[in-house]
């Protein structure tokens, strides 16, 4: 649903300062620039960093028309988006040449129908995943959820394309890489030139991700498969030229599908151990609602429409903690947007973590309530929630998020109790995922009949 907003004559927008902004970047970037579009009422800032000025955009009417209404100008491309492209080049996330040809290729593989066809699939996986987990001793909740996601995801996707030795030092590679692009993100008119911290252990990931895929694609192109994994059908894919895709389109593209399917998934569960412990209400309360439906049986296709509040924890988790916090944009024609004219060349950010806790949207948006999302949702503006983006690049992964995470989290619900070791509170690090700055561990205490 859209809320159309009166037409206000061209106007200078907010200005956020320097001598404002930059104790915000160092202590909390992401945070300090939520209070400012509180503050805004949802209003276009521009943040103020000497020559180069964003425009900060969070009010849902202003990303329906960037994301939506005339996306075309409004590209996954520029300042911004440079960090990005460090690590995943000119893939299906972008907006280069090529990107439309490769998501309608990859599109089949990821619609609900045949994502649900995979949930048996899924479900074995990550039951034997969750037969690995070590009871009684505090464990990394991120390496944690990453292995047992990965192995699902490489599983159903892939097939018997990546091994699982292969798997699991790709796990590790992402979220090396994630992490260290932090001072890129947060300062990207810095020239590539310049070093910071970070880079070396960046450049190592990305070599050992490449380590791994280049040959994969090069095995897969031998053997022109007809198969449904997701390599064999960029191998047969075309751009619209007709040619066959370059090597380095496809490990861009692999880059890309492989950390969102995988990556997002994992940090976005991770964020949902801290706010069980925070919240033994809800937590109790889920507890119950899996011990129910799933009784003595196994957590599986038939189980998952039944765990309706587990659904709405999953998608409270997700309003407050997006895994994919920034969509910035380079606005390519002159606009006017909220009365404020948005000239070509200019730098726009979009949040949904910022427009997840806007006032006039989300009443008291910093509690954590998955009633919110009990019956009637489309009362709720359409973008006002974008956990997964909007528009032509809404995210190819959410159908599978929404299978592999209730699996994953009502089979260790069913077997464990998780008992927090870290202490709060946990600030977040806007890296290339939302994470934690501090690592969450977490002891697993197995439920007793």
């Amino acid at each position: 649903m859209s809320v159309e907003t009166p037409a206000r004559p061209a106007r200078p927008p907010r200005n956020l300062p320097l001598r404002r902004l930059l104790p915000m970047v160092v202590k909390a970037p992401l945070e300090g620039l939520t209070d400012v579009a509180r503050d805004a009422r949802g209003e276009i800032v521009r943040l103020d960093v000497g020559p180069f000025r964003p425009y900060l955009l969070s009010h849902p009417d202003h990303l329906q028309h960037a994301l939506r209404g005339d996306w075309t100008s409004f590209l996954r491309k520029g300042m911004f988006w440079k960090p990005v492209e460090r690590l995943l080049g000119d893939s299906v996330i972008g907006d280069g040449p090529g990107w439309a040809a490769s998501r309608k290729v990859l599109q089949p593989l990821f619609t609900a129908r045949y994502v649900a066809s995979l949930t048996d699939d899924m479900a074995a996986t990550i039951d034997r995943g969750l037969d690995e987990l070590t009871p009684g001793v505090p464990i990394d909740a991120m390496d944690e959820m990453n292995r047992i996601v990965t192995r699902a995801v490489v599983s159903v996707l892939f097939g018997d394309r990546i091994s699982p030795s292969e798997a699991e030092v790709l796990g590790p590679a992402y979220t090396t890489a994630n992490t260290a692009l932090g001072f890129r993100i947060a300062l990207p008119f810095v020239p590539d030139r310049v070093p910071l911290p970070g880079d070396k252990k960046f450049m190592g990931a990305r070599r050992t991700i490449d380590d791994v895929l280049y040959p994969l694609i090069r095995q897969a192109r031998k053997e022109r498969s007809d198969g449904p994994d997701i390599i064999s059908a960029l191998v047969r894919a075309r751009d619209d030229e007709g040619r066959e895709l370059t090597e380095r389109k496809l490990r861009d593209d692999l880059a890309s599908i492989y950390g969102a399917a995988t990556e997002t998934a994992a940090v976005a569960l991770t964020w949902l151990w801290p706010i069980l412990h925070e919240h033994p209400d809800v937590a109790a309360r889920l507890y119950a609602e899996i011990d129910e439906v799933t009784g003595d049986g196994p957590v599986g296709a038939d189980t998952l429409p039944r765990l309706r509040y587990l659904d709405m924890v999953l998608r409270e988790t997700m309003r407050l903690y997006p895994a994919g916090w920034a969509m910035p944009r380079l606005v390519t024609r002159t606009h006017e947007v909220g009365g404020v004219t948005l000239r070509a060349g200019s730098q726009v950010l979009i949040s949904p973590y910022i427009t997840h806790r806007l006032d006039e949207f989300w009443p008291d948006p910093l509690t954590f309530d998955p009633t919110r999302f009990e019956g009637d949702r489309d009362k709720r503006h359409r973008y006002s929630y974008l956990p997964f983006g909007a528009g032509p690049h809404l995210c190819l992964g959410q159908h599978l998020f929404f299978i592999e995470a209730p699996l994953l989290i009502a089979g260790l619900l069913k077997r464990f109790r998780p008992e927090l070791v870290t202490e709060a509170p946990f600030p977040v690090q806007p890296a290339g995922t939302l994470r934690s700055r501090k690592k969450i561990e977490m002891i697993l205490r197995p439920v007793t009949p």
